[in-house]
């Protein structure tokens, strides 16, 4: 989230689309019932269900699953065309002036560059121009053919109202509603805050959504500003805090790169990095790169990692492909690449896509760790249960070991929710039985792995032997050590570099914050975004004031909301060219002729002069991006992009199916089925009685849910001969599931062009363990495919069929 879930009270409309915050998020969604409350801000959904969030909506459209770029690139261009922009704030703080090479373009649903043999972009055309200075060229007046400003309006000049309803099946004067009510949050003093969640992101275009209405919120002002902001409402308590400490197979802690294998060296690697800056006087804030690298490395191998060995440079794995997402793992498991997998609170089986090809895959390995508070699906997987799980067990010779691990409320630590705030919470208990803390287990493998290094060697043991290991008691690192080490103390005297007499911070202190990071070897950090969770003033994630000034919906002395406890992204913005707040009553920043001032740490250098330094501080231009560059595999701009199983085709080209850049695997892609045998949409969904597959084990959850079900519409039950509470077989080329059937006026059929598309809803929550009554998730009928970027399942637009079943599913 840019912005808190507290801040969300202070805006003027809210957009929930892509996902359901009512019922995935009923804590959370406290904040939007404020905001209706006491500021009379609307609520609009758009979602292919009439869910518990639209219930409570001011306004509700439908929308076919898939089909929510053209819903958005529509938008932008009525905007547009209604002169719906806050001008001074595109113009200064977005690239809209910025000129884009000649070669650059778009045709018949692609952009300039693609080969088809390759599934892949040429992106070498989608970028600006730069000029002899080694700046980009620029046209403040928005003049220029070649400027994004420019190209944008014509890249969505296709996206009419008409298209809308033709592709989506939103009614056109249902769309021209949202839009004349989003339209007014183009005003200076009225916002809007977009709050998205897994509706969005699991698909194969997931990125491309987001961007698309990220740049819908830079069009009318909204980003960096109380009230406004992109708000992706995260699934668990603490999918926040697994991303930001880099448990990504592509990334390190604090969004850091794990090196390719092209990178040889320290030097080759950083050459790629730390954004120069593209106009002058920018900031880019990433040519402190070095810094966060250099302590992350010395928090890793301590004394082995010096300027002479490049920090230890090789002790770094390095990617011979983009990613070992979880994806590509399960397809090498699948053909005998992998032996042995840990999985740690996760339960692939009933989480992964294609639940035949996850069994199969599973079947071939060696041994498998499950390290679970529950018995998991996984960790049973070899089990037969009958039609739930019918598997010959005898043919399965993977060894399976449980490790029981403690759960949340057993263990000590932070949780980092969607707002980026690091919140301390205490064990209430002690695990019972044999469980373990996490922290114990895996601290008894890697002693047992390093002693095994120790006495037999190995290929390459000095990054295992040399790992720092600093810990009072080395069996278990308490949580204390671990956030203190996140946080980064220094290692040698470190001084001002303006002034070299004054020291900053002494050796084997904590770090204020991230600014006090070196690159040379003299402070530690393990994942410099956490700089000031845990400083010489203490636990910061411990802090419970919950004073809020001016209720500004701040609560800045409550928890630590990491960066620097900054609670508002990108805040310089919420201010004028001149440091001056576009909105009096919702000030957030000022300018006062010498330094930043106001109810949020600045996300600029306090004394940067307003003028001169623009607020998006990350980027190498200093603005905000309409024009991604090459920075996103399927394109600068988003366009619009079926879902690989749609009921119909793609209208810019009927040849392409799905996103033509996402990674699909050859035999998953003969997996794909099509419309004339699968005619009906499917789309997976949570309840708020269960969260994911962990509270079917609690029998008051299970009782308040206690049968899987599929969601259909009157006129599908119709059509289909279903019965309310009736048996039906779903099934898409994958595999099969049997459920009640949920007869509801909450689905509706979609009127797209000629074509009547039904759609129904799959939930989640249930498998073949736990109290509640054995059942089926999606995952079971789901594609192998992920998003081109980011690889996140495709779990929310697929094709299946559906039939009245003859009995119970039952073994």
């Amino acid at each position: 989230m840019t912005n808190s879930w507290t801040d969300i009270k202070n805006t003027d409309l809210v957009i929930v689309m892509g996902g359901n915050a009512a019922e995935a998020h009923p804590c959370g969604f406290k904040w939007v019932t404020e905001a209706k409350a006491h500021r009379g801000a609307k609520l609009i959904v758009v979602d292919p269900r009439f869910t518990r969030t639209a219930a409570v909506s001011d306004y509700y459209a439908p929308i076919r699953p898939g089909s929510d770029i053209v819903f958005l690139m529509a938008m932008i261009r009525w905007m547009i065309e209604n002169d719906k922009v806050q001008w001074d704030y595109v113009k200064n703080y977005t690239n809209a002036a910025y000129i884009v090479k000649d070669e650059f373009g778009w045709s018949d649903g692609l952009f300039t560059g693609y080969d088809e043999e390759k599934r892949d972009y040429d992106k070498s055309s989608w970028d600006y121009v730069i000029g002899p200075d080694g700046f980009a060229e620029v046209d403040m007046t928005l003049q220029h053919p070649r400027c994004v400003w420019n190209l944008l309006k014509e890249h969505v000049s296709r996206y009419t109202p008409e298209l809308v309803e033709q592709v989506c099946g939103t009614p056109r004067d249902r769309f021209l509603h949202i839009a004349e009510m989003i339209g007014e949050c183009s005003s200076p003093t009225k916002t809007m805050t977009s709050m998205y969640a897994l509706g969005w992101t699991q698909h194969s275009k997931g990125s491309q959504n987001i961007r698309g209405m990220a740049m819908l919120q830079l069009i009318l002002g909204n980003i960096g500003v109380r009230g406004g902001g992109m708000n992706a409402l995260r699934g668990h308590s603490n999918i926040q805090g697994l991303t930001d400490i880099g448990l990504m197979s592509n990334l390190i802690p604090g969004y850091l790169a794990i090196p390719s294998e092209k990178e040889v060296d320290f030097t080759t690697y950083m050459s790629s990095r730390g954004n120069k800056p593209l106009r002058p006087g920018q900031t880019s804030y990433w040519q402190n790169y070095p810094k966060f690298m250099v302590s992350f490395m010395k928090a890793m191998w301590g004394d082995s990692a010096t300027a002479d060995n490049d920090w230890a440079y090789d002790y770094l794995p390095k990617l011979d492909v983009a990613n070992y997402d979880i994806l590509r793992m399960f397809e090498m498991m699948n053909n005998g690449q992998v032996n042995l997998y840990f999985c740690q609170g996760f339960n692939p089986l009933l989480s992964f896509p294609n639940r035949a090809k996850v069994t199969a895959a599973l079947s071939k390995l060696k041994m498998l760790v499950v390290m679970d508070p529950l018995e998991t699906e996984t960790a049973h997987f070899w089990q037969n249960h009958g039609i739930h799980n019918p598997v010959d067990s005898a043919a399965i010779q993977t060894e399976v070991l449980e490790l029981p691990s403690s759960c949340f409320a057993e263990d000590e630590g932070a949780l980092v929710n969607s707002g980026r705030w690091l919140q301390w919470h205490w064990a209430a208990g002690a695990p019972p039985g044999e469980a373990m803390h996490d922290t114990w287990i895996m601290a008894q493998i890697f002693l047992k792995v390093r002693e095994l290094y120790r006495t037999e060697g190995g290929a390459y043991a000095d990054p295992i032997l040399n790992l720092s290991w600093d810990y009072a008691d080395e069996n278990e690192p308490t949580p204390a050590e671990l956030a203190m080490e996140l946080n980064g103390r220094a290692l040698e005297d470190v001084y001002d570099p303006k002034d070299p007499t004054k020291l900053i911070v002494a050796k084997g202190k904590q770090l204020l914050n991230f600014s006090q990071v070196q690159g040379d070897g003299s402070t530690m950090s393990a994942c410099w975004i956490y700089g000031g969770c845990w400083n010489e003033d203490g636990n910061n994630m411990a802090r419970r004031d919950n004073n809020d000034p001016d209720e500004t919906g701040a609560f800045s002395n409550w928890a630590f909301s990491w960066p620097l406890n900054r609670r508002i992204l990108y805040n310089r913005a919420s201010a004028d060219l001149h440091g001056k707040p576009w909105d009096p009553s919702r000030k957030l920043l000022e300018w006062n002729g010498e330094k930043w001032t106001g109810y949020d740490v600045p996300d600029i250098s306090p004394t940067a002069k307003p003028e001169e330094v623009m607020p998006f501080i990350m980027n190498g231009e200093g603005v905000s991006r309409l024009f991604s560059r090459g920075l996103m595999r399927d394109g600068p701009f988003p366009t619009h992009m079926e879902p690989f199983e749609s009921p119909i085709a793609n209208v810019f080209n009927a040849e392409l199916r799905g996103n033509p850049v996402a990674r699909v695997f050859k035999d998953d892609f003969e997996q794909f089925g099509t419309s004339e045998e699968f005619p009906i949409v499917a789309t997976s969904y949570r309840l708020t009685e269960h969260f994911h597959f962990w509270t079917k084990h609690n029998k008051i959850n299970a009782s308040l849910q206690p049968e899987f079900f599929v969601e259909i519409s009157e006129q599908l039950a119709a059509e289909r001969g279903i019965k309310k509470g009736g048996w039906v077989r779903v099934w898409s080329k994958r595999g099969a599931v049997y459920a009640k059937a949920l007869v509801t006026k909450r689905l509706k059929p979609m009127q797209c062009g000629d074509q009547l598309v039904h759609v129904i809803g799959v939930p989640l929550h249930w498998g073949f363990m736990g109290a509640a009554r054995k059942g089926w998730g999606p995952n079971s009928m789901t594609p192998f495919v992920g998003d081109a970027n980011v690889e996140t399942p495709e779990f929310k637009a697929f094709l299946v069929n559906i039939e009245p079943s003859t009995g119970e599913a039952v073994s």
